[in-house]
């Protein structure tokens, strides 16, 4: 084997022999100053050696576990900041409707319904996902109450569209909700009406439909239990070892302690508590917030962090923009908190070091949040917690820089910074300059910040390698649709997204994120050397063969051993975002 350059290896730190050792690899570390080695010596989870097969091999004794790699590539863990195993497992798991298409026609969500209402007979809710709103202005139809009560009058019926920006409702669930013409907008969402009477048209934008969830039952833990398990081992299996679940409650918290606490947490989770109704009620959140929220604490979940919608999404216009939507004179889209809110909560858990996940979609809601975090600056120090500005499609050229002196963590989702045909029928609607310069992770690379990725799954696939594809050619992975969105960034760069960037944003690169002696032994090894393929349509489908966090074996492509079969975890049947 020929040798890379730029090797640096180290024996051990304590004298003792390694409990594992791998030799005969192509590690790319991710360690700037040595950034290959062939092979890696790992005692109590921890990397104790990183160089070459000779140094290395010479260190394993009669005890020691060598895994020879025979060439293949191995890398750091990745990180995806951003996804909701709960909001994207738990519907199938709870036995709600899912009409299984990612850009259903209006018939085709009505046979879901219909198919739905004959399976499950009753009175009971008809619940579930998705319908598209522009396929609806395709087929010239408006979705909400008077089309659902078309069909389905007598049944309270609530379909999520695909962004999870905006409910569709029937009269029976709009009732049920006690929702009317009286009922005031909420100040994080609003409620689509008629434009004479003000009756709801059965549309709830953002935070709105809360209300409807509201008057659902609650979901019963076990359907969680079995989301975030599943969804953690399916990460997993795709080399993810650190991630982040955004908008959660007392419910799901407990079953991610549940999870915990039985050892079948397989990679490191930090969980964003709700701050506002935002998607469902969320009671007891000021006592989480007081203190509640370290009882969960533990070396693989913490929960120390609070998720705010800021703004809204595409499709309804919801995103807060600094000029007019285009074709609009004045609308600029919908800020959830007043600007001093915003600044006052920023300030308030800054000091309180809890960390504030920001849905900020829009360019003039991110630009208020990072104001915000100045102020906390201002008042609390230099040195504040690194907040996360999460989805950032649209960024204003003048904040880029002020990601870097700020210390904020931007992160994007690749839902729509590729070609698709969701992408040209949902996003459309920011016009297309907006399009041209969205999810400028290149930008704030290149002027000094950290960028991450969030999968922001259900809305996207959770399948983080056509993230790392696509970030580095900015096209449709599977040449369904032509051209390219945005500025591509190098290979080098995308890997370092995945991973020593996702550790600062989890506040854990002096623990993950490379390759170094002292470092916890995360490692993931692959079907194929990254840096000897053409990156088109080569690296979304990549296959990881093994992945270890700190030092354990938690996911084997070859035996199973962990009991993940992905097959059973899908029934057989993926969703058509996974």
């Amino acid at each position: 084997m020929t040798q890379p350059d730029n090797y640096r290896s180290s024996h051990s730190v304590n004298g003792h022999d390694p409990d594992l050792v791998l030799v005969n690899g192509r590690i790319y570390t991710v360690n700037i100053s040595a950034p290959w080695a062939e092979a890696v010596a790992v005692r109590d989870g921890r990397f104790i050696a990183v160089g070459s097969n000779d140094e290395i091999s010479g260190m394993a004794t009669a005890r020691t576990q060598v895994i020879d790699l025979e060439g293949r590539f191995a890398m750091p863990g990745l990180h995806d900041m951003h996804t909701h195993p709960d909001l994207a497992l738990g519907p199938r798991y709870a036995d709600d409707m899912d009409v299984g298409l990612e850009d259903p026609a209006p018939e085709e969500v009505k046979q879901a319904i219909l198919d739905y209402a004959e399976a499950n007979p009753g009175d009971g809710w008809i619940y579930g996902q998705y319908f598209v709103r522009y396929t609806f202005k395709r087929a010239g139809l408006e979705p909400g109450k008077a089309w659902l009560d078309s069909f389905m009058p007598d049944r309270p019926v609530a379909v999520l569209d695909r962004t999870w920006g905006t409910m569709m409702a029937n009269s029976k669930a709009l009732e049920l909700a006690g929702i009317t013409a009286q009922t005031p907008d909420p100040a994080n969402g609003y409620l689509e009406r008629d434009g004479i009477t003000g009756d709801p048209v059965g549309l709830l934008i953002d935070g709105a439909y809360a209300l409807i969830h509201g008057a659902m039952p609650p979901t019963d833990i076990e359907v969680f239990k079995r989301a975030y398990g599943d969804g953690a081992r399916f990460q997993t299996a795709r080399g993810v070892t650190g991630t982040k679940y955004p908008h959660v409650c007392e419910n799901r918290l407990n079953a991610l302690k549940a999870l915990d606490d039985a050892g079948q947490l397989t990679l490191r989770v930090e969980a964003a508590i709700s701050w506002q109704d935002d998607i469902f009620p969320v009671r007891r959140r000021w006592e989480l917030l007081a203190g509640e929220r370290h009882y969960y604490r533990s070396a693989r979940l913490n929960a120390n962090a609070v998720k705010f919608h800021f703004d809204g999404t595409v499709e309804p216009r919801s995103a807060y923009l600094l000029t007019p939507w285009p074709g609009e004179e004045t609308w600029r889209g919908k800020l959830n908190l007043t600007p001093e809110h915003i600044t006052d909560m920023v300030v308030d858990m800054d000091r309180r070091g809890i960390r504030v996940i920001a849905h900020c979609n829009g360019d003039a809601a991110s630009d208020l949040f990072l104001d915000a975090i100045a102020e906390a600056r201002r008042r609390n120090g230099p040195k504040g917690v690194r907040h996360q500005c999460a989805h950032s499609a649209i960024l204003h050229e003048a904040n880029l820089q002020r990601f870097a002196e700020l210390g904020v963590t931007a992160e994007f989702s690749p839902a729509t910074w590729y070609p698709s045909s969701f992408v040209l029928g949902a996003r459309a609607g920011y016009g297309p300059e907006r399009m041209r310069h969205s999810y400028n992770l290149r930008g704030v690379l290149a002027a000094g910040g950290v960028a991450v990725f969030g999968t922001d799954w259900p809305v996207a696939s959770v399948d983080p390698w056509i993230a790392l594809e696509t970030l580095v050619t900015r096209e449709n992975p599977w040449g369904e649709t032509e051209g390219q969105f945005g500025d591509p960034i190098t290979l080098e760069q995308a890997i370092r997204v995945a991973t020593i960037n996702g550790a600062w944003a989890m506040d854990l690169e002096h623990l993950t994120g490379s390759i170094e002696v002292g470092k916890s032994a995360d490692l993931i090894v692959l079907d194929r050397n990254l840096f000897e393929i053409d990156p088109k349509g080569n690296i979304h489908d990549t296959a990881v063969e093994l992945t270890l966090l700190e030092g354990r074996l938690v996911h084997d492509l070859h035996s199973r051993f962990d009991g993940t079969d992905l097959e059973a975890v899908w029934q057989g049947e993926p969703p058509s975002v996974l």
